[in-house]
């Protein structure tokens, strides 16, 4: 793969910058450095460097980074870090409201509330980016991404502008049909009439139950494996003795044994190393082969 020092890129209006580390752009906080890092001013400006990027170059799109693990040889490629006029919320007529791909769920379900509009609070359990939802059809606390979608927007790596309906979504469990190839830039979401202190307290006892139930406030990630059919990650991890399980300084959380932690001097191959290891011992166990959640992207 070429250079992409040397990348003739068109006069951009965003951040282009090389050779950047990735750790700080991760809640684990660990990860080397992308070749490249942009961050465009505005959709049109996202579609001109896709335009000028050449399809062998690798792409990765940063939204909060509580659902990625970026390994620690770096990113090989171009990541994309969405900007302030990424994360706008409107709330607009219908009780609908509107979303840049880069605004952080709490964000959205905090201005949906504070507008008196119902069926978003469950945004307050997702620790990512709207960008992020779509893409897996976030979900928490009985609500999903789909259960409010109307439409999407995105950018392909070829420059081009596409919307999408709900059929064209294909949502199913944490997962989406638009391709990969992709970039979401905003959505519109369907809420009803409601009222604000009724939906803020509801917003505030999902914050306790994560408090009481999840390792918040600590290098961690967002939950590591998808829940397996008829079956929850987290039981299948604690009935294979791995509450607390350790290799180097990544460690199965005490709380939540669906969470993993970073600890001071922990590695990203610690990490994956621990979760690899939960896997096979998990399918000795139980016979069932847990699948991440989270993204693993990088060099060794």
């Amino acid at each position: 793969m070429r250079s992409l020092s040397t990348l003739p890129l068109p006069p951009l209006r965003g951040e282009v910058a090389y050779d950047v580390s990735l750790a700080p752009y991760s809640w684990f906080r660990v990860g080397g450095p992308a070749d490249l890092l942009f961050k465009p001013e505005d959709e049109a400006d996202l579609a001109d460097f896709l335009k000028a990027l050449p399809s062998d170059i690798p792409v990765l799109v940063l939204g909060l980074g509580s659902n990625l693990l970026v390994r620690d040889g770096g990113f090989r490629g171009a990541a994309i870090k969405l900007g302030k006029s990424f994360q706008t919320i409107a709330v607009e007529a219908d009780h609908r409201l509107r979303a840049g791909a880069g605004a952080a769920d709490v964000k959205v379900a905090r201005v949906a509330a504070e507008a008196g509009l119902a069926g978003l609070a469950f945004l307050r359990g997702i620790p990512g980016t709207i960008g992020g939802a779509l893409r897996m059809n976030g979900g928490a606390y009985g609500g999903e991404t789909k259960d409010v979608f109307v439409s999407a927007r995105g950018v392909d790596l070829s420059g081009h502008v596409h919307t999408f309906d709900l059929a064209a979504m294909g949502f199913t469990y944490r997962h989406c049909d638009v391709a990969d190839d992709v970039i979401f830039t905003e959505a519109v979401f369907q809420g009803k009439a409601g009222d604000s202190q009724a939906i803020l307290a509801e917003m505030n006892a999902i914050t306790e139950a994560r408090s009481a139930t999840q390792p918040v406030n600590t290098r961690t990630g967002g939950s590591t494996f998808r829940n397996p059919e008829g079956a929850k990650a987290w039981e299948l991890v604690d009935r294979a003795g791995l509450r607390g399980f350790r290799i180097g300084g990544a460690q199965v959380s005490e709380l939540h044994t669906n969470f993993l932690i970073a600890h001071e001097g922990s590695t990203a191959k610690d990490i994956e190393a621990l979760g690899e290891e939960i896997r096979r011992r998990v399918f000795e166990q139980s016979g069932i082969r847990l699948e991440w959640e989270i993204k693993r992207v990088g060099e060794p």
